[in-house]
């Protein structure tokens, strides 16, 4: 994925019971889309949380754009995601969006209005 396109991926709700096999080691901050209390939908099989989100489809807008680790200005920021990079909104909570780049991540938080309209 380049990231400058946005690409039409299509998640869907998997079927069946959904259960992990064995126990999972907890990724690092910042790369999986995977909270405890939320995660991408494509990990419903393979991560255990509390809900699960199929991402809206967006776009960083015009200027190139911090992703950070925490939703605050002071948080670590772990990388810079370039102008019209294709995302995925996984959560909106006031000024901060939590995006990642695809279910593999990376995953981090950027500011709304750092998004295309």
């Amino acid at each position: 994925m380049s990231g400058t396109e946005v690409q039409a991926n299509t998640y869907t709700v998997p079927g069946g019971i959904l259960g992990l096999k064995g126990p999972v080691q907890k990724p690092m901050p910042g790369t999986l889309p995977l909270r405890g209390d939320l995660a991408h939908i494509a990990l419903a099989g393979t991560h255990l949380a509390a809900h699960y989100v199929i991402p809206h489809v967006a776009k960083i807008g015009d200027q190139d754009t911090n992703l950070h680790l925490m939703p605050r200005d002071d948080s670590e920021i772990t990388r810079m995601l370039p102008a019209g990079s294709a995302i995925e909104v996984l959560d909106v909570a006031g000024e901060w969006v939590w995006i990642c780049v695809g279910p593999e991540g990376p995953s981090g938080y950027c500011k709304a209005d750092c998004l295309a309209n």
